[in-house]
């Protein structure tokens, strides 16, 4: 079944099941914690964090049993070590989150911070 077209971010937020939402609230506060000057936009139907122009930072996706915390490839390439030793599954860009665990604030924060770092140095030359 297609996922339900959203009109906004707050809508998207709105229709995750009780099962999703804590997870994906918690994504959400730590991406505006560690990036304030990320905008969030509704892009592809997910939460897309993004600065300047239109630099996607990363993207928040909902599934059936787990959300997925997904950024560049390339960019993600470099720091898949890192998820591996934590004990998470990843994909080409990625970081999967079952709902069954704990969400590993420290690593998403690691990540994250980053990805807003390598944002920051590639403008700045």
């Amino acid at each position: 079944m297609p996922m339900p077209k959203r009109a906004s971010v707050d809508d998207f937020f709105a229709q995750l099941s009780d099962v999703q939402r804590p997870h994906l609230k918690a994504l959400r506060k730590l991406s505006s914690d560690v990036d304030p000057e990320a905008r969030e936009v509704l892009k592809w139907n997910l939460p897309v964090y993004v600065r300047g122009e239109n630099t996607n930072l990363w993207m928040l996706q909902n599934f059936k049993n787990h959300c997925s915390l997904r950024f560049n490839p390339p960019f993600f390439a470099a720091q898949k070590a890192a998820v591996e030793a934590a004990g998470y599954e990843f994909g080409e860009g990625f970081i999967k989150l079952p709902y069954t665990r704990e969400l590993p604030t420290e690593l998403l924060k690691t990540l994250m911070r980053a990805r807003v770092d390598e944002y920051e140095t590639s403008e700045a030359e």
